[in-house]
Order: structure tokens, then sequence, then C-alpha cells
């Protein structure tokens, strides 16, 4: 599934191609995603000029002078620019044509992707406005995870995961960064120590950095806007190597499940 590091490549890559472009067409050729595209929207969208490109979470907002278009991944979907004369492949199920020659198609295979509108501010929309803060801002800080985390019984690992304690740190890098700092993923988020925070935070901004300067992780469906897989899966320490040895202490890996999530650590290195 494209995580925070996936998106914000996914951002980077189209936004050049888009931003400050006029739209001449928008062709759906299948409107069944998750929630199904509004019929009105291709013709809304027809003569406007992408005024931004920002992201929150996993969400794309792509701002006009009318609303926000707010585009959503899901778990297998991806946004690339395309020359104008690639035929569409079979989940290639939304294009939008631009006045410049530029293509931004999107491809989901599963269909858990999403293409909303909203003319009001977007980030009081109903799946925006409950998220936690931006893992690589300030506001995402030992004090705020330690206070979060008090008299919390879940896994410390499925709690980064929820989206309303912080965006973004979805499986991968919540396997990674526990690793990285030495915390068990399956230790109540409520026991997890303030020192133990405080070697926390870091590495998961480290990590998601990281991944993003690499692209993101490409497992199996990811591409960036460049239409290129993401290189951070190279780097991966502890997630989908089980089994293995650890690379600190030659342990081998163990697998256990997490909110019906696969969840790699070291019994040694991990306490």
């Amino acid at each position: 599934m494209p995580e925070l590091p996936e998106v914000e490549t996914t951002r980077r890559g189209i936004a050049p191609h888009v931003v400050g472009e006029h739209i001449v067409d928008v062709i759906v050729r299948n409107p069944s995603l998750r929630w199904p595209i509004p019929a009105e929207l291709p013709d809304r969208l027809k003569g406007q000029v992408v005024r931004s490109l920002a992201r929150r979470g996993k969400y794309l907002l792509m701002g006009f002078d009318v609303g926000t278009a707010l585009w959503h991944l899901g778990m297998s979907g991806s946004m690339r620019i395309i020359r104008n004369n690639e035929a569409p492949a079979k989940h290639d199920h939304i294009d939008v044509q631009f006045k410049n020659g530029s293509l931004l198609r999107f491809n989901d295979p599963r269909r858990f992707g999403a293409l909303l509108w909203t003319e009001d501010d977007p980030f009081t929309h109903e799946l925006i406005a409950h998220l936690g803060p931006e893992p690589l801002t300030d506001c995402f800080d030992v004090d705020y995870l330690f206070s979060m985390c008090r008299k919390r019984t879940q896994a410390i690992k499925t709690f980064l995961m929820d989206s309303k304690v912080v965006v973004g740190v979805g499986n991968i890098y919540a396997n990674e960064a526990l690793f990285a700092a030495g915390i068990k993923p399956t230790k109540a988020a409520g026991r997890v120590t303030y020192a133990q925070c405080e070697r926390l935070i870091p590495q998961i901004k480290k990590i998601l950095q990281r991944s993003i300067d690499q692209g993101g992780t490409t497992l199996r469906d990811f591409v960036g806007g460049d239409g290129k897989p993401g290189y951070f899966k190279q780097q991966l320490l502890v997630y989908g190597r089980a089994g293995e040895p650890c690379k600190t202490c030659d342990k081998p890996l163990k697998e256990v499940r997490l909110g019906q999530r696969s969840t790699v650590y070291c019994t040694r290195c991990q306490i």
C-alpha cells in the first residue's frame, strides 16, 4: 500500500507538470473506485487551472479556483505523467489532459483509491479533519508522542499506525523505526518510556525522509510520478525478512501478526 513517502514522491514527481497548467479534458473510464467519482466532476474541471498540489497524510489535494480535488492512491494506486500516445491499460481509470501536452494517468488495480471533490476548505473535509500531525513537522515531537501513549494498552506498532495519532507511519515504516529505536513492536504503548520516545521520534523522521529521498518503497505495484519504482526496499532491515538473521546480532527475526498485519522484529535487539 502506498504510504506517506510514496504519496510525497508522487506529489513531487507530478507537480512540475501540472501546477499552473490548464486542464483541457478529463476522461473517467471507471468511476467505481472506493467512492464513486462524482459524475459532474470531469465537466467541472475542464478549463480550470491547477493552482496547487499539496499533501495531507496520504491524500493529495489538487487546488483550483473553484474547489479542491482530493486524490487517494488506496492500496495499489499510482499517478504518473505519460506520453499522449500511450494507450491506456486495463486498470488506467482516469486521465487528466493538460494544455501543455502533459497527461496525468491514475492507475489502480484494486480500486481502493479515490477522486473526490470539495468546494470547502479541504482541511475540514471529513476524511482529513481528524488526522494527526505530519510526522516530519515539529508538531510531532517527543512530548507529543509520550503524552499520547499514556494509558494506551494497544501495541506500540499499531498505535503508530493510527492516523489519528500521526499520519503516514504505515506498516513498513513502523517496523523499521521500532527496530532502529530498539523497541519491541508488541509492547503496550502506555509502557513506552520517555527515553524510548526520544529514540523513536528521530528514527521515524529519518526513515521516512530517507524513503522519500529514495523514491519510496516498491514491493509490488507502486511507481512514482515518473513511472519508476521506489528504491527504499533495498534498505529494509526487518520488514519482509522473517526468519532471516538480524543485521545487528544475527539472531533469526521473528514474525507475528498485529492488527492483521505482518510484524517482524528481533527478540534480542528490541525490548
